[in-house]
């Protein structure tokens, strides 16, 4: 028989998905399951975006541009000149999802065999970008005592050699939910002029910053603009993450020049979601102020009760809709798994995603955590009251 290429070997398996099967099992044994394992908002798509859905009318579905349609360009420059990113239609190339934006990025600006920087815990499909693009991820550790602030410029450089070609941050972070500050990007720019590196930014996250607090995105530092590379996405915005529409921003030309050409062999971006993403764009800002109202009544909900267990720690987020939490636990992937299979209070039980998928660092987040406050506040605590219970009962419990 044939054997299967040796990156297809290599290509992990999502973290956040490997569980699906043990709550599948679940539900067919008549449990509820509350799902705090993936960022699937429950929020409403916005009237706009779905009535442009609705209401198409053409007679050919044909092919679009690769770089995407200049109409829906020009309305994402008008979305990114309001925060002040200072762009033009030309600067962005529309991919298929934010993941497409992050591939094509690597592909374009590293060579095979070359490191990319990432503090971790990070989104793990990044080792799958990685892994399709022969890249090298070099992961930095972030702790959770410090709510996982941007570790120290000293250790970012301990780890740069002759190959490392970028860094790669998400904010607001998907796992942590820690906000960047303009101290931490502006640390981060002075290193990517030192040593010539792009600073790729994840920043699905955009819309979701709590307490007021001030987002800040590599866009608006003076002096970086060949170096940066923004990846985004409508998925978490708008609550479209079906719609598999994101793009790629950067002023530097030859980075738009050749992520063309990427995006030239696979031909083109949909049609329909160009449309939809067009009138997405005109979302009233009340959409988004009712969206933050809630998600941070769900994390002030979520964490309060969490640092109400006996022996959890769970910091609070300044953005995006995660949290990750320290048990007292031997195991979190045995832990996750066995509440699935084998607990449950009064029928139902909890779906979450271990840490240790989130860390390229063998042995990192054995006892960590990752919940998506993509629920509401009722079935939250309802959540919380199955973990609660859950954390006496497991036979891997450590002293608090």
């Amino acid at each position: 028989m044939p054997k299967i290429s040796e990156k297809g070997v290599l290509m992990p398996a999502s973290p956040i998905r490997k569980l699906t099967p043990y709550a599948d099992k679940a539900k067919q044994e008549g449990k509820k399951v509350y799902h705090l394992n993936i960022g699937q908002p429950d929020i409403a798509t916005p009237e706009g975006m779905l009535n442009a859905v609705k209401n198409i009318d053409f007679d050919v579905w044909a092919y679009t541009p690769s770089e995407g349609t200049l109409s829906y360009r020009t309305k994402l420059a008008e979305y990114y000149n309001k925060l002040g990113y200072g762009i033009t239609p030309a600067d962005i190339l529309v991919t298929i999802g934010g993941s497409e934006a992050i591939t094509i990025a690597m592909q374009t600006c590293v060579n095979e065999g070359d490191e990319i920087i990432i503090p971790e815990p990070f989104y793990a499909n990044y080792n799958g970008f990685a892994c399709m693009s022969n890249v090298v991820v070099k992961p930095i550790l972030s702790y959770i005592e410090n709510g996982f602030a941007l570790p120290a410029i000293a250790e970012f450089e301990k780890l740069i050699t002759g190959k490392t070609k970028a860094i790669i941050i998400c904010n607001p972070n998907n796992p942590t939910g820690y906000l960047y500050s303009r101290e931490e990007l502006e640390a981060l720019k002075d290193l990517c002029l030192k040593y010539d590196l792009f600073l790729f930014s994840d920043e699905a996250y955009r819309e979701f910053c709590y307490d007021g607090k001030e987002f800040i995105s590599p866009m608006h530092l003076d002096g970086l603009a060949e170096n940066v590379v923004i990846m985004d996405t409508v998925s978490k915005r708008y609550s479209a993450c079906g719609a598999r529409l994101g793009c790629l921003i950067t002023k530097n030309k030859e980075v738009i020049q050749s992520g063309l050409k990427f995006a030239q062999a696979r031909l083109s971006p949909g049609m329909v979601e160009q449309i939809a993403g067009t009138a997405a764009v005109d979302t009233p800002d009340s959409y988004f102020d009712e969206v933050n109202k809630e998600y941070t009544l769900r994390r002030d909900t979520l964490v309060k009760r969490l640092n109400n267990i006996e022996g959890v720690f769970c910091p609070n987020p300044g953005g995006a809709f995660y949290v990750v939490a320290k048990f007292p636990i031997d195991d979190s992937d045995k832990f996750c798994q066995w509440m699935l299979e084998s607990f449950d209070n009064n029928g139902e039980t909890v779906m979450m995603a271990p840490a240790t998928g989130f860390y390229s660092t063998p042995g990192s987040g054995k006892t960590e955590v990752r919940m998506a406050y993509v629920l509401n506040t009722e079935d939250l605590n309802k959540a919380m009251d199955c973990l609660d219970i859950a954390l006496q009962q497991y036979p891997g419990r450590t002293m608090a």
